[in-house]
């Protein structure tokens, strides 16, 4: 009994044993059952997604950035194709190691190391940064053979713009440049849609128009989507939307005329504005000295950073934007203009100029070459008269020499449609309390002060933008425009053009009387006053204004000394003009620094400029190197045609490439 009793109780351990094994197995199907289902029907979507994201790669592809032109069609800026040795910094071990072995493969000099680390400072470490530009087929094939040897270094094609013309029209055009860390945090606040298109893009406008009209020359985005395997290979592709080019920029600029007038400055510094008054048209818009903007497209070196932020003559400073100067005796027709304009003083007026001027117990001169004698409105503009415009300023008052002229554009921004311009200085008593408010000793305006604005000196400062402005509005009876630099927009793909209109502004209330007073006495500057001899033979009426302005204060009673003063502090040599008199289509404004007279070195200029605008013609070789030196007044030798001078600097972006590749 007690076997048959032990037998009964070892069966039902087993069967518990059996059902506890069973129902354990059936408890661990039941938890994949409930894994399966929710694999399959509650993660179903977000499953899928992973899966594809995982066997689909979307790779964007950086549409081909617009083309720049100038009013004639001549291309500006444009792109071609090119070979980068990159590297990727967080896949490569030994960083430096690496360098020294590619080193043996392609040529890298010491810039190019330079200009690496450079990029590794403002981007991500996971980043492709370049370590070479440019490889000539020969540098690609042998890298390609040894690239075995270099895991995180890869060759890429590469879209490079190219600014064919070089140095000319540096400052309007700009470049672009590799997009930086603060750009980068700057562009995570722009609209999702807007951030979407600059996927896979590595550069962006970074001065000029480039940067002021980035948006339509960027186009639009494409993307693959590419299969992969499991090793993250291509298999084939899903799907694919191309690009959209970029739109062209047709400029107003007569890029012909801006590198005549670039080639007139060589090597001094200046700007010149020119307009037309009719549309606002910008028609050559010149800083020198000036740079080569393919310096910066695949990022500047550093010496040639340091050579081009270093030079005392400031080649990257756009001084028809930002340069500020004392307008010099070119301010006196604006000065009449607010003494008609405001009844102060009528054009017959006599004021006896004898050559000094008296107030608070100091005395104003005048210049040497100035002839003492009674002068009215018209007389005083021909002849320069300082004494006529010191006694008018002491009339008006500074507020309403103010009040007067800001309507013109001076003292503000004339709102071109590039970045980056600054606004002068008109002053006023409530500027004066504004700029020295840390400072209330010096905020208190004195009627001293007051006389030296009359001839356009004290804390008179304006670009030449808003001098051509204020000349083609003070040309044109009181038509005002804002300036602008590009004409036309071209959609590339639907082949339509978008004109650009100048904003045009509400005109100025000036009586035609008066307007015919100051541009009658303007004429008379270009036929018996200060520049005579540079257009003399001229074959249209013209209507200028001469000026030289101090680039430094003088103590009062110190003489000045054009040849003993230091080249950087002699006199700024300035003009203002507009032609034809009977109805102008061009007006500008010109300075060349520390020049001297207003007549021997920027009137010159500005005569040329008439010159190819109006009667097509081209200075002569002789005549253009005597410009050069400031020593022309009209032209000399045998001018010729516009159409038969070729164009300077031009070089193909191949060619371009191709010595890029060769000097190396």
């Amino acid at each position: 009994m007690t076997v048959l009793k032990n037998l009964h109780q070892e069966l039902s351990r087993f069967r518990f044993r059996v059902l506890a094994a069973a129902g354990f197995v059936l408890f661990c199907f039941a938890l994949l059952a409930a894994r399966l289902v929710f694999l399959q029907v509650v993660q179903h979507d977000t499953l899928l997604e992973r899966a594809e994201s995982n066997r689909v790669t979307v790779v964007p592809i950086v549409p081909n950035r617009g083309l720049i032109k100038d009013r004639n069609g001549i291309v500006l800026a444009s792109n071609y194709s090119a070979y980068t040795l990159e590297i990727t910094p967080s896949k490569v071990l030994n960083l430096d190691e690496t360098i020294d072995a590619l080193a043996g493969v392609v040529e890298i000099q010491g810039r190019d190391r330079r200009r690496f680390k450079r990029l590794m400072e403002e981007s991500k470490n996971f980043e492709s940064l370049p370590i070479r530009t440019k490889l000539t087929d020969t540098e690609v094939a042998r890298f390609a053979a040894q690239r075995f040897r270099f895991p995180g270094v890869e060759i890429k094609a590469r879209l490079f713009r190219n600014y064919p013309m070089g140095q000319v029209g540096a400052h309007l055009l700009g470049y672009i440049g590799r997009i930086n860390q603060a750009e980068k945090k700057a562009m995570e606040d722009w609209p999702e849609e807007e951030l979407s298109n600059y996927r896979g893009t590595e550069y962006i406008g970074k001065l000029g128009l480039e940067q002021a009209y980035e948006k339509e020359l960027h186009g639009s985005t494409g993307f693959e989507e590419m299969e992969t395997s499991a090793g993250g290979r291509a298999v084939r592709r899903l799907a694919h939307q191309p690009p959209t080019p970029g739109n062209t920029l047709m400029l107003s600029i007569d890029i012909r005329l801006q590198a005549l007038v670039e080639e007139l400055y060589k090597d001094r510094r200046g700007a010149l504005v020119a307009i037309d008054p009719r549309s606002g048209e910008v028609l050559a818009f010149v800083s020198k000295p000036t740079f080569d903007p393919n310096l910066f497209v695949d990022g500047i070196d550093a010496d040639s950073w340091r050579e081009l932020n270093e030079d005392i003559d400031k080649p990257l400073l756009n001084r028809a934007l930002r340069g500020t100067y004392p307008p010099g005796s070119t301010f006196k027709p604006f000065m009449a203009m607010a003494a008609l304009n405001s009844g102060k003083r009528g054009p017959s007026v006599i004021v006896q100029d004898n050559l000094t001027y008296s107030f608070g117990g100091r005395t104003f001169g005048s210049p040497e070459t100035d002839r003492p004698g009674p002068k009215d409105m018209r007389l005083a503009i021909v002849s320069s008269s300082n004494v006529y415009f010191y006694s008018l300023a002491n009339e008006m008052g500074v507020d309403l020499i103010h009040d007067q002229l800001e309507p013109f554009g001076l003292g503000r921004k004339t709102e071109i449609d590039v970045q980056g311009e600054v606004t002068g200085v008109l002053p006023s008593q409530d500027w004066k309390r504004r700029y020295f408010a840390k400072s209330p000793a010096n905020q208190k305006w004195f009627p001293g002060e007051t006389i030296s604005l009359g001839i356009g000196q004290g804390y008179n400062n304006f670009t030449m933008l808003q001098m051509a402005t204020a000349v083609s509005t003070l040309a044109t009876g009181g038509q005002r425009y804002k300036p602008r630099l590009v004409r036309e927009i071209e959609d590339v793909v639907r082949h339509e053009k978008r004109r650009i209109a100048s904003d045009a502004l509400e005109p100025l209330p000036l009586k035609p009387e008066h307007v015919e007073v100051i541009v009658n006495a303007m004429n008379g500057v270009t036929i018996e006053g200060t520049s005579r001899a540079a257009f003399l033979g001229a074959a249209y009426r013209s209507g200028g204004k001469t000026g030289t302005a101090q680039a430094i204060g003088l103590k009062a009673g110190e003489k000045y000394s054009a040849i003993k003063a230091d080249e950087h502090k002699r006199d700024h040599s300035l003009y203002i003009a507009f032609a034809p008199v009977e109805a102008p289509t061009i007006a500008l404004a010109v300075i060349v620094e520390n020049a001297g007279f207003g007549s021997t070195s920027a009137a010159p200029i500005a005569r040329r400029v008439f010159d190819y605008v109006l009667t097509g013609q081209y200075p002569s070789e002789e005549d253009i190197a005597l410009t050069q030196q400031g020593k022309t007044t009209a032209p000399v030798g045998q001018p010729r045609p516009v159409a038969q001078v070729p164009l300077p600097g031009a070089v193909p972006a191949a060619a371009s490439a191709a010595a890029s590749g060769a000097s190396r």
